[in-house]
């Protein structure tokens, strides 16, 4: 029987906040939840695109045996560059109601009422504190943007799956078959493809497999 481990990466979820975080220290501490797996696929979404890319390089003493990567922004302008340092910049802002986090919350990760209709996929997005609610996510996980691509797909030691959404405005098809020119494009869906198109992606992990 397949085992699935869905982690929350360093400063998401429940994971707790760290002082500074890049795709190495991310991938580091997930290292140990599978260093002992000995089939593993790893699936990351986004920024766990390249997180899954670090831990099949084997700097961090894990197996794997190949990586699908959903919606990785590969290109950034130095707008988008500043725009991201300026939001790990700022304090994490509080909300007096869960209900005013979560519509937060499903405005910044795109998970809108037709894509989400109900709370179960943002069940992890936002937390209580002291004073009120805040979106799970800690600001500072935005200094991570604009880690290399490219040396991440060449360090990886797995077989590769690239893919997006049809609509993803995050990354382009043609950004993706730079790096696998068999990329695949999942129609009728956007960034979350996940979320729209789970059916979608447990095609292409059987591809992998």
């Amino acid at each position: 029987m397949p085992h699935w481990i869905a982690p929350d990466l360093g400063g998401h979820g429940s994971s707790p906040w760290q002082s500074h975080y890049s795709v190495g220290s991310l991938a580091s501490g997930l290292a140990g939840s599978v260093h002992n797996a000995s089939d593993l696929l790893v699936i990351g979404h986004s920024l766990g695109g390249y997180v899954a890319l670090a831990l099949a390089s084997a700097w961090f003493g894990v197996r794997v045996r190949g990586v699908l990567a959903l919606g990785p922004k590969i290109a950034w302008s130095a707008g988008e560059l500043a725009n991201a340092a300026e939001i790990a910049a700022r304090p994490a802002r509080t909300y007096a109601t869960r209900e005013e986090a979560l519509l937060r919350y499903r405005r910044v990760s795109g998970l809108d009422a037709q894509i989400a209709p109900t709370e179960i996929a943002l069940a992890r997005g936002v937390v209580e504190c002291a004073e009120g609610w805040r979106l799970a996510q800690d600001p500072r996980t935005f200094a991570v943007a604009g880690a290399p691509f490219e040396t991440l797909v060449a360090s990886s030691q797995a077989p590769l799956v690239l893919a997006r959404g049809s609509t993803d405005p995050m990354v382009t098809t043609g950004q993706l078959r730079a790096h696998d020119p068999q990329a695949v494009e999942i129609a009728d869906a956007g960034h979350n493809a996940h979320v729209e198109r789970p059916e979608a992606l447990v095609a292409l992990l059987e591809r992998l497999a």
